[in-house]
């Protein structure tokens, strides 16, 4: 079976039917078991990670469970490279596959910075130092005896070495907070 004939002839990430084009999944034989069927945009923000839109990739809700193995192994390196760990936790891979997808994981971090560490928001834009968010969820602080609620803007937050976590000041205090409950502002 050709790869066409596999995917029906839609991406076999997002399902568009326009400027579609076999890729190899690397590290790969050639073969068309370790090949995927995508379009022009899937494969124009995999060959360049530091650009990806996360808004396009939530086709990965779907296409993480195909039966295909190419195209779990590139299912699960996007939603690494987006740090969608709640989706990683729900895919099921082989050993084997997953031990591929690991071989070849994208780095979202330019060549200049190395593997630099990436913070993201809720939706997974990208954070840096000195952005302003806004809290999603209500959070209990420890220690300090408030509850910082939902919708409370936090300016100037400072990155952490962990990418889940960044530094704010909410009522005066510096605290740590978790990434996945912001949106950059």
């Amino acid at each position: 079976m050709s790869i066409e004939e596999r995917s029906g002839n839609i991406c076999e990430l997002c399902g568009s039917t326009e400027g579609l084009t076999v890729f190899e999944v690397a590290p790969s034989d050639g073969s068309a078991d370790q090949s995927i069927h995508i379009c022009e945009t899937c494969k124009s923000q995999i060959e360049n990670p530091q650009n990806l839109d996360a808004d396009h990739w939530r086709c990965l809700n779907d296409s993480m469970w195909s039966q295909v193995p190419a195209v779990q192994v590139m299912a699960y390196r996007l939603l690494s490279a987006l740090g969608n760990q709640d989706q990683l936790d729900m895919m099921y891979l082989e050993d084997d596959v997953k031990a591929w997808a690991e071989a070849g994981m994208l780095n979202t971090a330019s060549e200049d910075e190395g593997r630099a560490v990436v913070h993201r928001d809720s939706n997974g834009t990208i954070l840096s130092e000195g952005d302003t968010v806004t809290l999603i969820k209500d959070l209990e602080v420890k220690g300090a005896g408030f509850t910082a609620k939902r919708g409370t803007i936090v300016k100037n937050i400072r990155l952490t070495d962990d990418p889940k976590y960044i530094e704010g000041k909410i009522n005066g205090s510096t605290i740590v907070l978790v990434a996945a409950f912001m949106k950059k502002a």
